[in-house]
């Protein structure tokens, strides 16, 4: 441990020293731990990042050569009944029927694992954990968590394949999460395949000064380092991990141990996903493609939505606040947008290819992000309405004041070799539990109506009426799409006689 006078020598320089400022209030494993905090930070790195905080986003320069790029569009298949019809899909390079073989031959080859970036907490749901374990199930109130695995279990049992699941925490949720599974005896998944890692953080810093915050007297405000963090996390070893590989190198050396080619990547947030969708697995296979990503089509220009675009024929995406709105608002002349793929966060991705730009982690651009970030308050001046002095306390800040850092996976995409797009149906396959429930959009019951609206599809295409105002949930292990929902219902001779569903139900 650096002693206080040498931790003032080398911050001093940097304009840093706030943080020893309760040094002298901490017991000796407090100033021990803070001293390792502090020795770990890249200030040169900070630094530099925060002189450029104002710098124009690259990806917003592209913006002016901005197209559309050329997509697939994902068929109805979960909704389907009747066989494909290839006729529909002729302007297609690869029809569905070509895709989904080849998907399904992956799954049955065992050759998939699935990675879910699961680090944020429920905070902006006034849920204060894990947002995983958000009970989001419309009758059962099941978790995310729950729907995701009962959607691999379902994967795995149909086409004979174990199906590793990659879970990415972050500090804030790693034991939480390692404990709800453990507690929940992994919802039925074997203990093997259920493999949790961390990502790293990167320190928050005060919008105007650049200085770092600290969280508490003893300890430093940090912040994950974005979903784009996995590709470093994937690459390193998890000391926790009870599989040997993982504890050593990393979770991307046991699924290359394992034999495993490709990784189906989503966030944990979406519970409708159709998990490793045969046919997108078979689009991204066929096209020999290393980065493949589902889209759904804008709304409005402005759509909180990162955008997929072909720049100078490389696939890249703008994030919406970047976007300038005059590109936003280009219309082609049948009046839809010109930038029309909104990315859901959905991609499949070569193993080799990850492995291959392992070393590349670190050169992914940070993006800055200004939050509201809760940190120690270091001026003696400051007072709450009551007139007593804050100084020494958390403030929870009412307006953004810091500057979180964060890379995002699809800076990857330019790197990759053949990256294609798929259109996916944004009622089927993307409801983003996001929001408060107060707020219009995105949040626990417009998600919940999500899933309902869904199964009540399914019904609807097998010839039966779901009542007004009547709840309907289908889990994973029960039915799985359309077809497999008429068979179970056929077998269990369970089709009401009316034709007309009229309680709510819940088929486990």
């Amino acid at each position: 441990m650096q002693t206080k006078e040498q931790l003032l020598k080398k911050l001093r320089p940097l304009g840093q020293t706030q943080l020893l400022t309760f040094w002298d209030e901490l017991d000796s494993e407090q100033q021990q731990s803070l001293s390792l905090q502090i020795e770990e930070i890249d200030f040169d790195e900070l630094n530099a990042l925060f002189e450029h905080r104002n710098d124009p986003p690259a990806s917003a320069a592209m913006a002016d050569r901005a197209k559309e790029p050329v997509s697939f569009r994902l068929s109805d298949t979960r909704e389907q009944i009747l066989p494909l019809d290839d006729r529909l899909y002729k302007d297609y390079q690869y029809n569905p029927n070509e895709a989904i073989a080849a998907g399904e031959k992956a799954l049955r080859n065992g050759k998939l694992a699935i990675v879910v970036v699961a680090g944020g907490q429920g905070t902006r749901l006034d849920f204060h954990h894990a947002k995983g374990i958000f009970p989001i199930g419309p009758v059962s109130g099941v978790s995310l968590f729950q729907i995701h695995i009962e959607r691999i279990r379902a994967m795995s049992k149909k086409y004979g394949a174990r199906i590793p699941f990659c879970i990415q925490t972050s500090p804030a949720t790693h034991q939480e999460t390692i404990d709800y599974f453990r507690a929940n005896h992994n919802f039925g998944l074997a203990e093997e395949d259920v493999l949790i890692f961390c990502q790293s953080t990167m320190p928050s810093v005060d919008w105007n000064d650049g200085k770092v915050l600290l969280a508490a007297k003893d300890r430093i405000a940090r912040s994950p380092d974005g979903h784009g963090g996995m590709l470093f996390a994937i690459n390193s070893p998890q000391p926790d991990s009870p599989i040997p590989t993982v504890a050593e190198k990393g979770i991307l050396a046991e699924l290359i141990r394992r034999q495993k080619e490709e990784i189906f990547y989503f966030q944990v947030d979406n519970p409708v996903i159709d998990i490793c969708s045969p046919e997108f697995i078979g689009y991204h296979l066929l096209s020999g493609s290393e980065f493949s990503s589902q889209v759904i089509r804008k709304q409005h220009p402005q759509d909180r939505v990162g955008n997929m675009v072909l720049v100078d024929g490389k696939l890249n995406v703008i994030e919406y606040c970047d976007l300038p709105d005059e590109a936003a608002q280009r219309r082609k002349p049948d009046g839809s947008l010109e930038i029309w793929a909104g990315s859901i966060a959905v991609h499949m991705m070569n193993i080799d290819f990850l492995r291959r730009k392992a070393s590349y982690s670190s050169s992914l651009p940070f993006h800055i992000a200004k939050k509201k970030v809760p940190y120690v308050v270091l001026d003696p001046t400051l007072k709450n309405e009551n007139g007593i002095p804050l100084y020494g306390s958390v403030l929870k800040p009412k307006t953004p004041n810091a500057i979180k850092y964060e890379k995002f996976i699809f800076d990857l995409l330019p790197q990759a070799k053949n990256p294609i797009v798929i259109e996916v149906d944004i009622q089927t396959c993307f409801a983003p539990l996001k929001n408060h429930p107060d707020q219009p959009t995105d949040n626990p019951q417009t998600v919940r109506k999500q899933l309902c609206d869904l199964y009540r599809l399914w019904l609807n295409n097998i010839g039966i009426r779901v009542a007004d105002n009547v709840l309907v949930e289908i889990s994973p292990l029960f039915a799985n799409s359309a077809k497999e929902l008429k068979q179970q219902l056929e077998k269990r001779s369970m089709i009401p006689d009316s034709g007309v569903i009229e309680q709510s139900v819940y088929w486990q």
